[in-house]
């Protein structure tokens, strides 16, 4: 009797919450908790158990599967419409620069929806430059306006691509991880997505060993087109798995000016966004004056989007401005309201900050916006930049242009670039039909280096204006101009000193030599280095490059007086030693080695000899920082600015001492 007692009052204790969970489940049917359920209820969320609690996928085979994400790091989204080029870009290192500025960790992702595993391959007049990381990474130009705007030293997986999901979705297929099931986009594919992101937004990226608060994530292409699609998908579910106030949405918009601000592209390009399951929380909106507030409000009508995050992004002086712009516009409060950041620890300043040059606050980016400002208002300094993807505009070598900018700011100069093809350099053949043309041509471009203050000669892969490069490398030798050359300009150097210098006229490289005629490669391939391969098959990434005698050395000078410093590599040749002693009996200095002392990283010649004569095998623009310029652009171009005062600025520089950016041993 007791027992049944019990039962009963358990079975009334129990039947209001039926009732409700009955009309929670079927509020159409208003009469439907009359009758006694056929089941029992379901659980009131996808996944949840009848406790309460969240039960993990039981693998990721099963149709419903949904990653489990961290959900104590915020997500801030930056898309594009309407147009590619819009500079989400610059939106997504602008905003991240802001929020480090607050004391937020940061971190980024630039999802591409290109099928290649990485931009290793791809050319720099369709994609422009190839940008390296640390651990020797290959990715999109962008990751570079993150680290640069952001003060980061990201990874491989930081740039994550269509190539890299499908080459990991495929491998788990084919070890049978997917237990026999359909591997489909959704939800396979997103879901590799997702664990992607949630596994890159942990990692420390800024220098401390404290993972990420906020993880910026800028979507490449335009919304609507069909390879971004996945994409978007797994970032609507990410925001699903998500607790609220954990993904703000920025959405990059065009807003025309047609006899009037126009934004019926941005309505569009919102409601294709909307059609893909996604609200944006902002817009930002590039257009070549600030948006109206008349503008603001029609597009906060149209797109459901409150006017306070309708966010101007107009043409400004300087990019670096435009943190400002949108500090101006309380970005970052309308942000707290969304992602409620004011929970959040805001980070130390850390012991070595007092060493550090990085921008950190709002008035630092004002301060070197001003300082750009008035660059460009001073004494030019000429830069003649024989390149050969000039033609791909400057996205082709936008790092090079970015330690070339950072440097002219440091010695208050406007840069000026003289962009000379290296093959106008390269002399006819005697029996071209155009032949007094094409001298007529090399030697404008001969005097084109004259008048210029500087030769800069970048690297570059295959033999197309590689003569050009090499006569351009030797006029600066000859006419005691300022010369920078970096990796394959380190080549080329050495190439032209073996011709005229030590008198062997067939000296080549190896990578140009194809058809085996010579028998003095001063550039070999390297040995460790597979010929079948092209794809992430160099020497890549940051290594150590130590100076032999620093206190007599151009370059250890220019790094402060260090002893070794970390600069990031990316080439498949190198100087064959074989020459080295016949070199350095001519007085050219080998003063930079790597580590086994095996390969030459660095060629300068004595101040005494040349005002400022160096090359450098790795690629010093990767690491320049606005304020913080890379030591060799910076004596690059303080020479070309002021050729009889580089022996002042080395003691300077010495006086100043290493900087840990390129010296991280001295942390």
């Amino acid at each position: 009797m007791v027992e049944e007692s019990r039962t009963r009052q358990r079975e009334e204790t129990l039947e209001p919450m039926r009732m409700m969970k009955l009309r929670k489940t079927d509020s159409a049917a208003s009469d439907y908790h009359l009758f006694p359920p056929p089941s029992p209820a379901p659980p009131d969320d996808f996944g949840e158990s009848p406790a309460g609690h969240l039960l993990p996928p039981p693998s990721p085979a099963t149709a419903a599967f949904r990653p489990q994400v961290d959900q104590a790091v915020k997500y801030v989204v930056v898309s594009g419409g309407v147009c590619s080029s819009l500079g989400k870009g610059v939106a997504t290192s602008s905003i991240g620069a802001l929020l480090r500025g607050h004391g937020f960790r940061v971190t980024a992702i630039k999802m591409d929806p290109y099928i290649n595993i990485d931009a290793g391959l791809m050319s720099p007049y369709e994609h422009g430059e190839v940008y390296v990381l640390d651990d020797g990474g290959e990715t999109d130009l962008d990751l570079g306006n993150y680290e640069r705007m952001m003060y980061l030293s990201l990874g491989r997986d930081n740039n994550l691509t269509t190539g890299k999901v499908y080459e990991s979705v495929i491998k788990k297929e084919r070890e049978g991880k997917y237990l026999g099931k359909t591997v489909q986009v959704v939800p396979h594919i997103t879901g590799e997505m997702i664990s992607w992101i949630d596994s890159v937004a942990k990692k420390s990226v800024d220098g401390t060993t404290l993972r990420p608060q906020i993880c910026m994530i800028e979507l490449g292409g335009t919304i609507g087109d069909i390879e971004s699609m996945p994409f978007i998908e797994a970032l609507r579910q990410l925001k699903f798995n998500l607790p609220e106030n954990s993904l703000v949405w920025c959405h990059c918009s065009y807003i025309p000016n047609m006899s009037g601000q126009k934004t019926k592209p941005t309505q569009h390009s919102v409601k294709t966004l909307l059609g893909l399951g996604v609200q944006p929380d902002l817009i930002i909106c590039r257009c070549p004056d600030p948006v109206l507030e008349e503008t603001r409000k029609k597009i906060a009508n149209q797109c459901n989007i409150p006017a306070n995050r309708i966010i101007s992004a107009h043409d400004v002086t300087n990019l670096f401005h435009v943190p400002g712009i949108f500090a101006q516009q309380h970005l970052i409060g309308v942000m707290n309201g969304l992602l409620k950041l004011d929970q959040l620890d805001v980070a130390k300043p850390s012991p070595l900050s007092r060493y550090s040059k990085s921008m950190r606050t709002l008035n630092d980016w004002d301060r070197f916006a001003k300082q750009v400002d008035q660059a460009e208002i001073s004494k030019p300094v000429t830069i003649a930049f024989v390149g050969k993807y000039n033609k791909g505009g400057g996205d082709a070598y936008q790092s090079v242009i970015a330690a070339l900018s950072h440097a002219a700011v440091a010695v208050t100069r406007k840069l000026k670039i003289d962009w000379v093809d290296a093959t106008e350099l390269e002399a006819p053949s005697k029996d071209s039909s155009d032949y007094e043309e094409e001298m007529k041509r090399k030697a404008a471009a001969e005097a084109r280096l004259k008048a210029a203050d500087g030769i800069f000669v970048p690297g570059g892969f295959g033999d197309r204006g590689v003569a050009g490069k090499t006569r351009a490398a030797g006029l600066a030798r000859e006419w005691k101009k300022p010369y920078l050359g970096v990796c394959l300009g380190m080549q080329v150097a050495l190439i032209n000193f073996a011709k005229e210098v030590l008198g062997i006229p067939d000296a080549t490289s190896e990578e140009f030599d194809t058809a085996g005629t010579s028998k003095n490669h001063v550039v070999i391939f390297m040995p460790e280095i597979s010929k079948d391969t092209m794809g992430a098959n160099m020497r890549l990434g940051a290594r150590w490059v130590e100076f032999t005698k620093p206190e007599e050395s151009l370059a250890s000078a220019l790094y402060g007086g260090a002893n070794r410093v970390h600069e990031r590599h990316r080439h498949r040749y190198e100087f064959n030693v074989a020459f080295k002693e016949r070199m350095e009996k001519k007085g050219l200095i080998f003063s930079g080695q790597d580590e086994s002392k095996e390969r030459m990283d660095i060629i300068e010649m004595a101040t005494k000899d040349h005002p400022f004569f160096m090359g450098v095998q790795y690629h010093p623009e990767y690491k320049s920082r606005p304020g913080q310029p890379s030591p060799p652009f910076f004596g690059f171009v303080a020479a070309a600015s002021e050729p009889g005062q580089v022996d002042e600025m080395l003691a300077s520089r010495r006086k100043e001492g290493p900087n840990p950016h390129w010296t991280p041993f001295a942390i």
